[in-house]
């Protein structure tokens, strides 16, 4: 950044809690780590912030890859109002250990980490009960909210609670780890439902998360799994990571398709990921009675729900939020390469380059999928 005078709140800190306090200074006099910050909605700045430091069951992680995630774009133009700026967005990211607090004991400086997005408490009766995704306190890395804030991963350096954090192997590249918080909500979608070698699914929607269940599955065996999105690029990729065939929607007549598809054949399961009262209501259409439907897609904050279709064919829908626990088990399907994660991203680039691929994001460019900052 130029040595210009920019007055504007600057990221604190907090050694114990991980939360964010504004102060007025000019960046200019602050000699300290680089962040991309999201100053004002639909502006992102290269700043100098202070090197955060961990408290006693935290560790400091040098940031070698974070992923832009479609919340970030959302939150960059205010639309979710879960970024309220100043804040340094990020949550999807893997890097070094750099430091451990005082308490702190599983790292060591130079371990290979990744580290989960959902911060929990760890003492609700969610927590005890296993369902961290659902904690009463869960606060998200790289989110701000009137009722909470969490510097995020947009940065060369981020700190994260020991309890979060997971070791990588030497054969998962950076850039392939900061996917593992997108894998993490495939996986965890997927094991809301049975799914086995006689399962047929479908999959709406061929974005990221789409892309990531459709893999999921097929490792979990299911010997038949379509695909529909609006975009021949995508289903195309769809069709090249393992989708027995796949629609488009906007040319053809998808629940027509799918019956002709199968043969007549029954779907099982359906996984929405894409969040709009078309595409559920295909998704309710296209299973069969006494099937499931898992919605993933969080876009719209209500949709058109066909309740007779739901229970005179006694469907059974699944919210699924986050992940729970699942980084483990993304982590062993990366070192087997049991998912495929290079078509899956569009670029890397400097944390300097993050302002444009924000705005070619937020434009919604056409055959943009995952790109990924290197601090």
């Amino acid at each position: 950044m130029s040595k210009r005078k920019i007055w504007a709140f600057l990221v604190l800190c907090n050694s114990q809690s991980g939360l964010l306090f504004p102060c007025r200074r000019p960046f200019d006099t602050i000699a300290g780590v680089k962040a991309l910050l999201l100053s004002h909605y639909n502006r992102l700045e290269i700043v100098d912030v202070p090197m955060p430091r961990p408290g006693p069951d935290e560790i400091l992680v040098r940031v070698h890859a974070c992923g832009i995630c479609g919340s970030d774009v959302h939150g960059y133009d205010g639309s979710t109002g879960r970024r309220l700026p100043p804040i340094i967005m990020g949550h999807e990211a893997a890097g070094t250990v750099a430091a451990v607090g005082a308490t702190a004991s599983q790292f060591r400086q130079g371990d290979r980490v990744t580290f989960d997005s959902t911060i929990y408490c760890g003492r609700c009766d969610y927590c005890r009960r296993g369902e961290v995704n659902l904690c009463d306190n869960r606060q998200v890395l790289g989110v701000s909210t009137p009722d909470f804030r969490r510097e995020g991963a947009f940065a060369e350096y981020v700190v994260v609670p020991e309890r979060l954090t997971y070791k990588l192997g030497e054969s998962v590249p950076f850039e392939h780890a900061a996917m593992i918080e997108p894998l993490a909500v495939a996986v965890h979608a997927v094991s809301l439902t049975k799914v086995d070698e006689s399962t047929t699914a479908v999959v709406f929607g061929a974005g990221m998360i789409g892309l990531l269940v459709l893999q999921v599955l097929r490792e979990k065996k299911c010997p038949r799994i379509y695909v529909v999105d609006l975009d021949d690029t995508r289903l195309q990729l769809a069709k090249h990571l393992g989708a027995t065939a796949t629609i488009n929607a906007k040319t053809s007549d998808t629940l027509s398709d799918l019956q002709r598809l199968t043969e007549g054949a029954s779907i099982d399961v359906a996984f929405e990921a894409v969040g709009s009262t078309p595409t559920i209501a295909n998704a309710i259409k296209a299973v069969r009675k006494g099937g499931a439907i898992v919605l993933i897609g969080n876009v719209a904050p209500t949709i058109e729900l066909p309740l007779q279709a739901v229970v005179s064919k006694q469907l059974t829908l699944h919210g699924s939020a986050a992940s729970s626990g699942e980084y483990p088990e993304c982590i062993e399907l990366l070192r087997r390469a049991a998912v495929k994660l290079e078509p899956l991203i569009t670029a890397v680039a400097s944390l300097e380059e993050g302002p444009g691929w924000f705005d070619r994001l937020h434009a919604r460019e056409p055959n943009l999928m995952k790109v990924i900052l290197k601090p």
